[in-house]
C-alpha cells in the first residue's frame, strides 16, 4: 500500500488536532485531488477497509477507474460500465474517494418534482453556509434518474475529460432508492468538486451510479450534515509527486460532470 502524506485543513472554531490517520467525526477525508484524477492517475492509493474506517458515507473511484463508488450505510458499492452495483471487498483499493461518518443535523422536506437543478434553491431555506462541507442523503421514489459510469481503463491512462466522451449512461424510471454525496465550497477547486456531487444507489443496491439529473416522484426528506473538518491526505507515490497540478481543469471539470 502506498503512503500518504496528511494535508489537514482546519475551517473555524475547531483546534489543529485531527488525526489524518483516523478522523474524528464531522470530518470530511478525502484521499488524493481531482486535479489529480482529471490528469489520469487512476492507480489505487488507499483500500478500502482503510477508506471504511474513516467513514460510512461517501463517493469516489476504483483502481484503474473501475466504476462509480457509493460508500452507504459503511458499506462500499461499485456501480461498474454495465450499471450494475456490487460490493466490494476490502482488498480492493481507490485512486480518488471522499468519506465521512455521517450524522445528519438538518433536514428539508421536497416536494415531488424536484430535480438537480432545483436541488440548491429548495435548500436555501436552511441558510446553508457556502463557505462549509455538508454531506447529503436522500431517500426516495423517483419519477427518474439519470446516471452515468466509467468502464476499467488499460496504461497508458488517457485523462478523464476523454475517458467520458464514451461513458455508459443509464436511465431508470420509477425507481426506489438513496442519492448520497457532497455540497464543497468553491474554495476546493481543483482540489474536489465545487458545488453538488451525488452518487446514486438503488434500493436493491443493484443499480446506480454518477447523478447527472433526477427527479422525484414523490416529496421526500434530505439529510445534510454540516462538516467544519476537511482532512486530504496526499499519496506520496512518483506519479503523484511528478504531476503537473498547476493547470486550470475547470473547463474539463465540467464537461466531466456533465
Amino acid at each position: 500500500m502506498k503512503r500518504f502524506f496528511p494535508v489537514v485543513f482546519l475551517l473555524l472554531l475547531f483546534p489543529a488536532t485531527v488525526s489524518a490517520t483516523t478522523a474524528s467525526a464531522n470530518s470530511l477525508v478525502q484521499f488524493s485531488t481531482i486535479d489529480a484524477l482529471l490528469s489520469g492517475l487512476y492507480d489505487g492509493v488507499v483500500s478500502i477497509a482503510d477508506l471504511r474506517q474513516q467513514g460510512d458515507l461517501g463517493i469516489g473511484t476504483f483502481h484503474a477507474l473501475d466504476g462509480e463508488m457509493v460508500v452507504l450505510e459503511g458499506q462500499v458499492y461499485r456501480i461498474d460500465a454495465s450499471g450494475q452495483a456490487r460490493q466490494v471487498p476490502d482488498s480492493e483499493t481507490s485512486p480518488f474517494a471522499s468519506v465521512t461518518r455521517f450524522a445528519p443535523e438538518q433536514q428539508q422536506l421536497l416536494p415531488s418534482g424536484t430535480d438537480l437543478a432545483e436541488l440548491p434553491q429548495r435548500l436555501s431555506t436552511l441558510g446553508l453556509s457556502p463557505n462549509h462541507f455538508y454531506a447529503l442523503r436522500l431517500d426516495g421514489h423517483f419519477r427518474s434518474v439519470q446516471t452515468r459510469s466509467v468502464p476499467r481503463q488499460q496504461k497508458p491512462y488517457r485523462p478523464l475529460v476523454e475517458v467520458v466522451q464514451k461513458q455508459p449512461e443509464f436511465h431508470f424510471d420509477q425507481v426506489d432508492g438513496t442519492l448520497v454525496g457532497f455540497y464543497c465550497p468553491p474554495f476546493v477547486r481543483g482540489i474536489n468538486v465545487p458545488g453538488y456531487h451525488l452518487h446514486f444507489l438503488d434500493r436493491n443496491r443493484t443499480a446506480g451510479g454518477h447523478v447527472l439529473d433526477f427527479v422525484l416522484e414523490h416529496e421526500a426528506v434530505l439529510h445534510l450534515d454540516r462538516i467544519d473538518r476537511f482532512v486530504l491526505q496526499l499519496p506520496a507515490d512518483d506519479a503523484f509527486t511528478a504531476i503537473d497540478l498547476q493547470r486550470n481543469r475547470e473547463m474539463e471539470l465540467r464537461q466531466v460532470e456533465q
